[in-house]
């Protein structure tokens, strides 16, 4: 897989990485950080970071300096879209920013742990949406 591929890491999975440094999902970070692939993100999604990281039961794993040195990164290093388009598919509309990133960015892949929500579309357009274990494969890390 080369940096031709798109991918999106929903929030969740960005987080989950921060919390626990030998799990799939730190693998998968740790993918796009060795530049297997590029990522997708937006302003939304940045501003969806800092607001979660506030959180009391995910401050407690993950501190202001690690969530500063992710948005930096993402603002560095990723495909970051400026404006999204309006998508009204998912079940919970907190997840249709995801949707729009993936439309605007052309993403192949959307990453996700939201199994009842944006999983459970399995495909918007040319985006896949796969769990972490799918994403592992497709990049042969698992």
């Amino acid at each position: 897989m080369t940096l031709s591929v798109r991918v999106i890491l929903d929030t969740n999975v960005l987080l989950s990485a921060f919390i626990r440094v030998d799990s799939n999902p730190y693998a998968v970070l740790h993918a796009w950080l060795d530049g297997r692939f590029e990522l997708v993100s937006s302003g939304a999604q940045i501003e969806e970071i800092t607001r979660v990281a506030r959180y009391p039961q995910v401050r407690q794993y993950i501190s202001p300096a690690e969530i500063g040195w992710l948005v930096n990164r993402i603002r560095d290093r990723a495909l970051v879209i400026a404006r999204l388009p309006e998508v009204d598919v998912s079940s919970d509309p907190a997840d249709n920013f995801l949707l729009g990133m993936a439309e605007a960015g052309q993403a192949d892949y959307l990453v996700t742990g939201d199994k009842s929500g944006v999983l459970a579309i399995e495909r918007h357009g040319r985006t896949t949406i796969v769990t972490v274990i799918r994403m592992m494969r497709a990049l042969g890390l698992g």
